[in-house]
C-alpha cells in the first residue's frame, strides 16, 4: 500500500471549504464534468463519476463513493480501480494565521493493491505513481482554494 499526503491552508472557514468540496455541481478539475450516480443528500453512499484531463493530455474517468462524511471536518472517499483501489481522506481543520480565519486541508490518498498483479504493479510503479498523485492532489487543493476566492467575488 502506498500513501501520499498533501496539505494546504485556504483563506476560508471550514464550513465554506466543506461546501465547495462537497458541491457536486461545481465544475472544478472535472474537465468533462461530473455525473452524480445517486440521489438524495450528500453523505455516505453518495456516488459520482468524473472525467479528468491529465497534464499529458490523457483522459481519466474515475468513480467516487462517499464512505464517511463528518461535516465540516472529514470526508472519506473510495474509488475502485483495475489493479488498485483508492481511498482518499480530506481532513479540514480551522486555523488562524495573522488574525485571519483559515482552514488547513490535508488530503491523503492510499492505494491498496488488488490481487497479485496489483501488488506487482504497485511495486514497480509505486514511486512514479506517488509523484503523479501528489501533483494531482496539489492541483485539487489549488482549485479548491481558487474556488473559494471565486465564491467571495
Amino acid at each position: 500500500m502506498s500513501r501520499v499526503t498533501v496539505t494546504r491552508a485556504i483563506q476560508a472557514q471550514p464550513n465554506d471549504v466543506w461546501r465547495l468540496l462537497t458541491d457536486l455541481t461545481a465544475r472544478t478539475h472535472a474537465a468533462g464534468g461530473r455525473v452524480v450516480l445517486t440521489r438524495g443528500e450528500f453523505g455516505p453512499g453518495t456516488a459520482w463519476r468524473e472525467v479528468r484531463s491529465q497534464p499529458d493530455g490523457a483522459v481519466l474517468v474515475e468513480e467516487f463513493v462517499v464512505v464517511e462524511a463528518v461535516p465540516p471536518h472529514l470526508l472519506v472517499l473510495a474509488s475502485p480501480g483495475r489493479e488498485v483501489d483508492y481511498r482518499t481522506t480530506w481532513a479540514l481543520r480551522p486555523a488562524r494565521c495573522r488574525g485571519e480565519r483559515n482552514t488547513v486541508v490535508t488530503v491523503t490518498q492510499e492505494a491498496i493493491p488488488v490481487g497479485a498483479r496489483g501488488r506487482i504493479v504497485a511495486f514497480f510503479l509505486g514511486g512514479l505513481a506517488a509523484r503523479a498523485v501528489s501533483g494531482a492532489l496539489r492541483r485539487d487543493l489549488a482549485e479548491l482554494a481558487a474556488g473559494r476566492a471565486a465564491s467571495v467575488r
